[in-house]
């Protein structure tokens, strides 16, 4: 299932970097971690849900290389989202 238009609305109006700002590293991976997370309970119900557990595999690598490309550009930022988000680094 895909976000709400709310809850995306939400979640880039608490990482938008400037007034416009949709797709900037830091809302991306915002956006993968709410799919991520919400795909995680998904599974924890549905355990042979085999396309979906391809689906997350997916999205975490692609959450990897968006925070090791953060990590080495804005280490500063890639702190801060970290601990926003609660996950560990990379």
């Amino acid at each position: 299932m895909a976000l709400s238009k709310e809850k995306k609305r939400e979640i880039i109006e608490k990482f938008k970097i400037s007034e416009n700002d949709t797709g900037s590293v830091e809302v991306q991976i915002a956006l993968l971690t709410e799919r991520i997370n919400y795909l995680t309970e998904h599974l924890k119900i549905h355990r042979k849900d085999v396309h979906s557990r391809y689906g997350l595999q997916k999205l975490v690598s692609k959450r990897k290389k968006l925070l090791k490309y953060l990590k080495r550009e804005k280490p500063e930022k890639y702190n801060e989202i970290i601990k926003k988000l609660n996950i560990r680094g990379v």
